[in-house]
């Protein structure tokens, strides 16, 4: 395919063949027999040296677990310009940095009025930074294309609005390809409410992405399995009985009922302790948290010959 491609392209535009792609918008590549390992260290670097943090203390989670951030009215705000130029610094890392990806999506609730609480959270991000510099997804070869994915929410983990936040990862094998973080648009009354909406938005990236691998000739013929560590919701997304209880939801979110019934998605129970999408979803404890990172395929560049 790739050879193809090639060759069409350089008989209709003059082209120099430079071989192995080493870096592509400021992600660098690094291809060997393990897999393909990409990071962003040079950016991660620049960014440190712009906000004067290159000699900062380390830190091993970007979030202190049980943090919650919130809107404060009554305290000076601090510079807002700079304040965004860190977020949207951090955003551009997201990337080839899953584990990022909750911290970061946290502080950019409150570039409209950031205080002295919310400077402080970012700062603890960038002495996450400091000492996973050299972090990046390590690709590893897989025989088959299988496409699984982690889906969980944060129930009413916003305190300002009482939203809450739906968080997934979809793997092909032990690879992650795509990851969210994002809170939800509606506000939900129960616990099984809200494992459902995130569940229904994250179907609508599995659907995406079955197309995707269409196209690349890797067809998914089996179900795409959602994992999900609520059985009330799965329960809810097979049995339409259930109606009473969720009749208050939006209508939008019940067509991950008809991808169920049509062997299209499938969600599956597992234990707390090994969503992925937690990660996504919550501060979590150091130990935790670096043994969700792991299994995201997040490694340290210079330990990765070792």
């Amino acid at each position: 395919m790739f050879g193809s491609f090639k060759y069409s392209m350089q008989r209709n535009f003059a082209m120099t063949d430079l071989g192995k792609m080493r870096c592509f918008l400021g992600v660098e590549v690094k291809q060997c027999d393990e897999g393909i390992f990409i990071s962003q260290c040079k950016y991660s670097t620049e960014i440190l040296e712009r906000f004067g943090i290159e000699n900062c203390n380390m830190v091993g989670n970007p979030i202190v677990t049980r943090r919650k951030l919130v809107k404060d009215e009554n305290v000076r705000a601090t510079d807002a310009s700079k304040y965004k130029q860190m977020v949207g610094c951090l955003m551009h890392l997201l990337a080839t940095r899953p584990d990022l990806e909750y911290s970061v999506c946290l502080v950019s609730r409150y570039m409209e009025r950031a205080t002295e609480m919310h400077l402080a959270a970012i700062k603890r991000i960038l002495r996450y930074l400091k000492g996973t510099v050299g972090y990046g997804i390590l690709y590893k070869k897989e025989e088959e294309v299988k496409l699984t994915c982690w889906s969980d929410s944060d129930y009413a983990g916003d305190f300002d609005d009482r939203k809450s936040t739906s968080g997934y990862v979809f793997m092909i094998g032990d690879n992650a390809i795509a990851w969210s973080s994002k809170k939800q648009p509606i506000v939900n009354l129960s616990t099984t409410e809200a494992e459902y909406v995130a569940a229904a938005s994250c179907s609508c990236q599995g659907i995406w992405l079955r197309r995707i691998l269409h196209h690349l000739n890797e067809d998914q013929k089996e179900v795409t399995t959602i994992h999900c560590d609520n059985s009330s919701s799965i329960k809810l997304s097979k049995n339409p009985v259930m109606h009473g209880r969720c009749k208050h939801i939006d209508v939008r979110f019940h067509f991950l009922r008809d991808l169920a019934k049509d062997g299209i998605i499938e969600l599956k129970h597992c234990n707390s302790q090994d969503q992925l999408a937690d990660i996504m979803t919550k501060p979590l404890k150091l130990e935790a948290f670096c043994k969700l990172r792991s299994k995201l395929g997040i490694v340290d560049s210079l330990n990765e010959s070792n």
